[in-house]
């Protein structure tokens, strides 16, 4: 048995397979993976861990499996997975997932290679544990896959108030105290019991808080779009493959991104905060439904043609297109008169929430501060936007002057 002091949960009991565990070199690894990636440019303090965070997911799920009444072999192998849930994630978390997986076909949950292997397979194997299973759970497969990974899964609880600890924004701040206790399983369906309509909206809007102010700031986005740009040049010069690059921690790309020819710019901007700017910055009703679907190599075509016609090198732009507002946590079940219904159909909180969601939405053209004027009017002609001028940054409400006031 470990016990550990963790800045969110107080004290973690570590015991049984996550003890053994916890010291593998595919656990420890995560100390080297920001939670966040580049959200540090914006908020200083958010330099915390996939380490910390799986901890936490962790002691969240045991006592979700104390609350739910599993024992035995299954909440060994729900413990393990809560513990194992990031370990396939590659450097700086989330941001270069899409590059790798454009590659490799996989995503950060697909880990049945990694558990079946090395020293977390022999750990699984020593407590009578098949990896495979494990892996189906940390992929949210299965009945007790919805705990690890699912509308309300642990790992949503702890990332949420473990970033707005970290940044310092109240905002994703919920009572996960009352979720875990609050979890039941009908009909093979993890649910909350009567009386938490209210409990369950207080995950969505933290979540959908958290998004704008955090998640989706437009400082954030650039860096994620420089640093993923920068993660395709060290692939097209052949420095790693994206194997390579999926394995890697924050501190190997770093070192790969500043020994290499190729990507010397933007290492450079990324470690002095040299970051580009937006020369568009268009809402969705502007931007023709075809850009919103293109494929990347469409995307990266449009950046050539805006390049040529803003008279400026192809690495000067590049396009940041988010997917489609979703809200995946508007399917939360809840109970309500005995029976299991959607939050989206019984909360009148989704609706504003989507509606928020969409208002928000924005594609972002970035380039280098001294052109981006060339290449906003460019990038409005090339992409059809139905937009007056180059640069649409008007300041809507307190939340958007808000964030307006870290970007620079």
């Amino acid at each position: 048995m470990k016990t550990i002091k963790d800045s969110v949960h107080d004290h973690i009991v570590v015991d049984g397979v996550a003890r053994d565990l916890l010291d593998t070199p595919a656990v420890q690894r995560l100390r080297h993976i920001a939670q966040l990636g580049t959200v540090s440019l914006v908020y200083p303090s958010a330099n915390h861990t996939r380490f910390e965070h799986s901890l936490g997911v962790y002691h969240l799920a045991c006592q979700a499996l104390e609350h739910l009444g599993i024992e035995g072999r299954e909440a060994k192998r729900i413990q393990a997975a809560a513990l194992l849930h990031d370990v396939g994630h590659g450097p700086f978390s989330h941001n270069l997932e899409e590059l790798t997986h454009r590659k490799t076909g996989r995503y950060h949950d697909d880990v049945h290679d990694l558990l079946a292997t090395g020293d977390v397979g022999d750990v699984l194997r020593d407590h009578d544990l098949d990896p495979d299973r494990v892996a189906n759970i940390v992929a949210g497969e299965g009945r007790f896959g919805q705990i690890v990974s699912g509308e309300l899964d642990v790992d949503r609880m702890d990332y949420l108030v473990r970033d707005a600890h970290h940044t310092g924004v109240p905002y994703g701040t919920i009572d996960h105290g009352r979720l875990v206790r609050e979890l039941r399983f009908v009909d093979g369906e993890l649910v909350l019991a009567e009386g938490n309509v209210q409990t369950a909206e207080s995950l969505l809007v933290a979540r959908a808080l958290m998004n704008p102010t955090v998640y989706s700031h437009s400082v954030a986005r650039i860096s994620k779009a420089m640093l993923r740009r920068a993660g395709e040049q060290l692939l097209e010069a052949e420095i790693a493959d994206a194997r390579d690059l999926q394995r890697m921690d924050d501190h190997d790309l770093i070192a790969a991104l500043r020994s290499s020819e190729a990507t010397a710019e933007f290492s450079e901007r990324l470690d002095h905060r040299n970051l580009y700017k937006r020369a568009v910055w268009a809402e969705i009703d502007d931007v023709p439904g075809g850009i919103i679907e293109a494929d990347h190599a469409n995307i990266r075509e449009f950046e050539r043609e805006i390049a040529a016609d803003a008279g400026v090198d192809e690495t000067d732009v590049i396009i940041d297109v988010p997917s489609r507002p979703s809200m995946k946590e508007s399917t939360t079940r809840v109970l309500v008169n005995g029976e299991v219904r959607q939050l989206g159909r019984q909360s009148p909180l989704v609706d504003a929430l989507r509606s928020a969601q969409y208002s928000q939405w924005r594609l972002g053209v970035y380039s280098p501060a001294s052109v981006t004027k060339a290449v906003g009017n460019a990038a409005v002609d090339v992409l059809g936007l139905d937009i007056d001028g180059p640069l649409v940054t008007e300041v809507r409400d307190g939340l958007y002057a808000t964030l307006d006031q870290f970007s620079d």
